[in-house]
């Protein structure tokens, strides 16, 4: 009776094994494969389908950086006077030796005249003694006196030129104005008072900060590299692949972070980078490797692996691929898929291979 009472046991234990053998297998054909909804005989299944993409799979490497200004000027005045003429509007962009401001010029133009005036007759005099001293009725002394008040008259002529000069303030740099921080007819000195402030704003620098350990290494790629990228994530989230017109590191390490800095010099010519933005960049030593994407929606799996469907000519044809890494919802293919293809990505529950479909393509409003 135990005898029997065991193969009876054992019968109980290997049809519940296989029952949840059973189970398992259709919950994972479930889970991997797409479940086949077949259709009327008349109505042909509806697909939405999209293009694959490439995208750069290089290695990159990752720094949070901050964009500065190579040159910024603030414009101060060398001459007192009232201001009579703004001469650009608040954010616009003046081209080196523009003129930006007028302070009051009349009276640097009669000093100037005063000064000329000056000069003309301690000229004369200086002559008229010279002559006479040549013929000994003036003193060696008498000649020298003349020719110094000559000299200090030439002097102050010299800089009453430079003080008119200066009543027209020209931009000593190509770049992008601020506001105007004085209007006009106010009383402007030559001294630390601001009139505006001038940035330029191509070429940029970026500046970013690397530890002391990492520095050889980096050199080390960079010597390497022939091609040396760099990918910029503006602020509104946007990559763009920006320039390197030079690279160089600062002549110090700094004591308390143990880092220190790298800047890079960048065309900026659409303006993109604004000096004061924190950004992210991310280098490429080596150039870009550029890879097919599939998305992961369209991607399905059985026994024989993973594939997807393909429409071509309003009909479905099966291909399974090989795949590498997962970049966000995309998957790169590693074969299988030449890259013109048309993937299913929604409707795959409503066909199988050799299906004739409608097609609905989505690749355009991506």
């Amino acid at each position: 009776m135990k005898v029997k009472k065991i193969k009876n046991r054992n019968i109980f234990w290997r049809l519940g094994y296989s029952l949840l053998c059973c189970a398992l297998g259709w919950y994972l054909h479930g889970k991997f494969a797409p479940a086949y909804v077949p259709m009327n005989n008349n109505e042909i299944p509806h697909v939405l389908v999209s293009g694959l993409k490439t995208s750069d799979i290089s290695a990159k490497k990752k720094y949070i950086a901050q964009v500065e200004a190579i040159n910024s000027v603030d414009i101060v005045p060398q001459v007192s006077g009232y201001l009579e003429e703004i001469l650009f509007k608040d954010g616009a962009y003046v081209n080196q030796n523009d003129n930006i401001f007028i302070i009051e010029q009349r009276r640097y133009k009669a000093d100037l005249k005063s000064a000329e005036a000056a000069v003309k007759q301690l000229k004369n005099e200086y002559n008229r003694i010279k002559s006479l001293h040549k013929n000994k009725y003036m003193s060696d002394r008498d000649l020298d006196v003349a020719e110094s008040n000559l000299l200090q008259a030439e002097a102050a002529l010299d800089q009453a030129k430079l003080n008119l000069e200066h009543t027209e303030i020209k931009s000593p740099i190509s770049g992008y104005i601020g506001k105007a921080l004085v209007t006009k007819g106010n009383l402007v000195s030559s001294s630390t008072q601001k009139l505006a402030r001038i940035v330029q704003t191509s070429p940029i620098r970026i500046a970013f900060s690397v530890s002391d350990k990492e520095r050889s290494a980096f050199m080390q790629k960079a010597k390497e590299s022939k091609n040396i990228g760099i990918d910029i994530v503006l602020p509104n989230g946007k990559t763009e692949t920006a320039s390197i017109d030079s690279l160089f590191f600062d002549n110090e390490v700094n004591a308390t972070t143990a880092t220190i800095p790298v800047y890079i010099d960048s065309e900026n010519k659409d303006n993109l980078l604004v000096p004061g933005n924190y950004v992210d960049i991310y280098f490429r030593f080596g150039g870009s490797k550029e890879a097919l994407l599939v998305p992961q929606m369209a991607l399905s799996a059985d026994v024989n692996g993973t594939y997807v469907m393909i429409a071509e000519n309003n009909k479905i044809r099966q291909q399974y691929l090989e795949l590498g890494d997962v970049i966000d919802d995309m998957q790169i293919v590693l074969s299988g898929l030449s890259g013109d293809e048309k993937v299913v990505i929604q409707g795959l529950q409503k066909i199988r291979n050799g299906s004739e479909v409608s097609v609905t393509d989505i690749s355009a409003n991506k």
